[in-house]
């Protein structure tokens, strides 16, 4: 069976929990919080605040080993600073210490606060278009904030129409056009959107300065790229609130406008972070000490803010986050063991969860995550070096969707320098940019060149010095994202709006890693350069296998290097202008396999296999190292290639590949006899020549979330 859609997460059972503790909206944090309502002479009852009943279970577990229950009503919980767990508050031994909804309850933990006093505007507001006269509501207010909620989840800020920067443009200075931009009076609330010259990355930037008669602006941080080509956007001024749920803020004014898109309440984040579990870090030495055995179960987290770039951060690949950052709802810093179970994220500007630095045996299972600015889950580890503790974590049967919706390149799940992780039964779908990140540092950024991309993350005391001649060799002690398993995950719909990605993505991750049983389909969107999975620069040692990959856009599978690929079914490329189902762009391939795969078409607009030709693609080695990719290096036979509209196509391509690259001997151009192929049913007919030659159905209904929860 196909889910092309979401499924529910049933949410674990807490009827068989004992409590010790209770907390409330109804609670008062000078009772004893050891009963679950307030009692008939309101003299005793349930807590109010979740820092009173980890106060609380601190002085219960001292000196006894013990599970500890902390069970919270329904109600908003307004946060006003980040809940921080400490070392004090693990669990003892292999005693676990559990923050959980009462049965069949809603509690949701909000670090957003109603903005009240809304007044209609009366006055001329300078530069306010036409459209949005008399329709303006204002506040006033007393702290800054880059995100606002109301009842329907996170309002628009005002945005203008696309501009395009002019040549000469570099990272921290941006050339426009007469008209662009001003020398507004409160320059420091105003923010460029940029899309620099990469179509894998946006920036959200502050300006610091306008120069409107030299045409120059200057931002507080740099782009990652230069920031010319691909247009920028002006956000937060009033010349460009023309839309309902459009709005701006004016602190030198201390006040907020908007055109209000219902008559709901109105919310201002005050937090980045709304939990953290923070063990004893020690950033520079060998050993750090963790918290551990902490669980939260069935919680909601909502209304946290958007995270801005600092001039010190630290960026992962391509900057598509950021390395030991406070921008995730809940976050575990130094933590062993625990656990996240049943939350449901969403309405945020920044991530939903991260597990930072020292991370290892966490469990992060059956979470819906939705509608957040930045990514769903982040594994993060130390930065290239000889220290490895980011491992052995669980990510299991998370509904994630609708993330990156502010920064666009955030995906669902990303893995960075952390391994032996397993990921699996995840849905991901709708997001701007990949689906599933695993990625390490690429060899190239262990030259000193001092960047925020991936360099600043290197811990050159750990290194020391390395060849001139960088190799794989030198560098593959420093990736840790080995030996991940990442498996029966359902991904859809991503890729909506940035180009140049994937569905699956890994690179320089190092060894072992294994891609299998994933169902990536439906990457229709219209933009380039994208494939349903991909390996890309300094990723070897990769086994990709039993995958489905259905009706994605340009291509199918993008191999590099010695990755073996293999008993995989590719199905309906989709053109723009010519699909390409396998593309091999880089080399050397010694070891690399394509064997016992499928390849299926209803359309002759395809390409089935795309290697270099001369005069393109890698032509002798190049500048970074690479060399051409050659289908004569590839252990490539067994496969089964089909196209129903002109089978010649088919039968071309493997003559080719026989004749010039002596490969594919025993593959064969003839149907696979699917069940029903065009509705996404790829199981083998008892007469498929696929089981003639040995290739394995893959069973499609263990793949994507499940109703029950992960057992031990």
């Amino acid at each position: 069976m196909l889910f092309f859609g979401c499924q529910s997460i049933t949410p674990q059972s807490t009827t068989n929990l004992k409590a010790d503790f209770y907390v409330s909206t109804k609670g008062s944090d000078n009772w004893s919080g050891t009963l679950d309502n307030p009692n008939a002479e309101g003299t005793d009852g349930p807590f109010a605040t979740l820092e009173r009943a980890r106060d609380a279970v601190r002085k219960l577990k001292k000196g006894k080993l013990k599970n500890i229950v902390v069970l919270i009503r329904e109600g908003v919980y307004q946060l006003k600073k980040t809940v921080v767990f400490g070392l004090e508050d693990s669990g003892e031994g292999d005693s676990t210490i559990t923050y959980s909804a009462y049965p069949r309850e809603n509690p949701v933990f909000s670090s957003g606060q109603e903005i009240n006093g809304w007044k209609k505007e009366t006055s001329e507001l300078t530069g306010l278009p036409d459209e949005a006269k008399g329709k303006i509501l204002v506040a006033d207010v007393s702290h800054k904030f880059l995100t606002l909620y109301d009842e329907e989840g996170m309002l628009p800020r005002a945005r203008s129409d696309k501009y395009n920067a002019l040549k000469g443009t570099n990272s921290n200075e941006l050339y426009f056009s007469k008209g662009e931009l001003k020398n507004w009076t409160n320059i420091k609330d105003v923010e460029i959107f940029v899309r620099p010259t990469r179509d894998w990355i946006v920036n959200m930037l502050p300006l610091i300065s306008v120069d409107q008669e030299k045409g120059v602006a200057r931002t507080g941080v740099p782009a990652t790229y230069a920031m010319q080509k691909k247009g920028y956007w002006v956000e937060n001024v009033l010349e460009v609130l023309d839309k309902p749920g459009e709005w701006v803020l004016n602190t030198k004014e201390g006040k907020v406008y908007l055109w209000p898109r219902n008559d709901s309440s109105v919310f201002a984040p005050r937090l980045l972070e709304l939990i953290r579990v923070e063990g004893k870090i020690d950033f520079e030495g060998p050993t750090d000490i963790p918290v551990r055995n902490l669980h939260f179960s069935g919680l909601t987290f909502k209304h946290a803010e958007r995270y801005t770039l600092t001039k010190d951060d630290a960026g992962l690949q391509h900057d598509w986050d950021m390395l030991d950052k406070n921008n995730a709802m809940v976050r575990l810093r130094g933590a062993e063991n625990c656990v996240i179970e049943n939350c449901h994220f969403l309405h945020g500007g920044s991530g939903a969860i991260r597990v930072d630095l020292y991370g290892i045996n966490n469990n992060i299972s059956s979470n819906h995550i939705e509608y957040m600015g930045g990514g769903g889950i982040l594994l993060c580890g130390y930065g290239p070096g000889t220290k490895d503790v980011n491992k052995k974590n669980t990510v299991y049967n998370n509904n994630v969707h609708h993330v990156g919706e502010i920064y666009w390149q955030s995906p669902g799940i990303f893995l960075w320098n952390s391994g032996e992780n397993r990921v699996a039964n995840n849905l991901i779908h709708d997001t701007n940019y990949c689906g599933l990140i695993v990625s390490g540092c690429v060899i190239r950024f262990f030259a000193h060149n001092k960047k925020r991309e991936q360099f600043r993350a290197i811990r050159w005391h750990e290194i020391g010095e390395l060849p001139k001649e960088l190799t794989a060799d030198a560098v593959r002690p420093y990736w840790h994202s080995r030996n991940n398993i990442i498996e029966y995950n359902e991904i859809h719909n991503v890729m909506k709006k940035l180009g140049d990605g994937n569905g699956i993505y890994i690179r320089a991750a190092g060894p072992g890693n294994i891609i299998r049983r994933n169902f990536v389909h439906h990457l229709v969107a219209e933009t380039g350069k994208q494939s349903g999975i991909r390996t890309d620069g300094g990723q070897m040692d990769a086994l990709i296998a039993e995958n489905i990959i259905y009706k994605c856009t340009s291509q199918g599978m993008t191999l590099k290097l010695n990755n073996r690929f293999e008993n995989n079914i590719i199905a309906e490329v989709i053109a723009p202008p010519r699909g390409v189902y396998l593309k091999i762009v880089e080399g050397p391939m010694h070891g690399a396999s394509n064997k016992k795969n499928i390849y299926y078409s209803t359309i002759d607009n395809i390409t089935f296999i795309s290697q270099p030709s001369p005069g393109k693609g890698l032509v002798g080695e190049d500048s970074r190292g690479r060399v051409p990719a050659t289908m004569k290096d590839v252990d490539s036979d067994f496969n089964i290639y089909y196209c129903k509209a002109n089978n010649s196509l088919a039968e071309k391509t493997l003559k080719s590949l026989q004749e010039k690259d002596n490969s594919d001997i025993n593959s064969i151009a003839l149907d696979p006899l699917f069940v029903d192929p065009e509705n996404g049913d790829f199981r083998f007919k008892p007469d498929s020549p696929a089981i003639k030659m040995g290739i394995k159905q893959i069973d499609i209904s263990e793949i994507g979330l499940r109703t029950e929860v992960q057992k031990e």
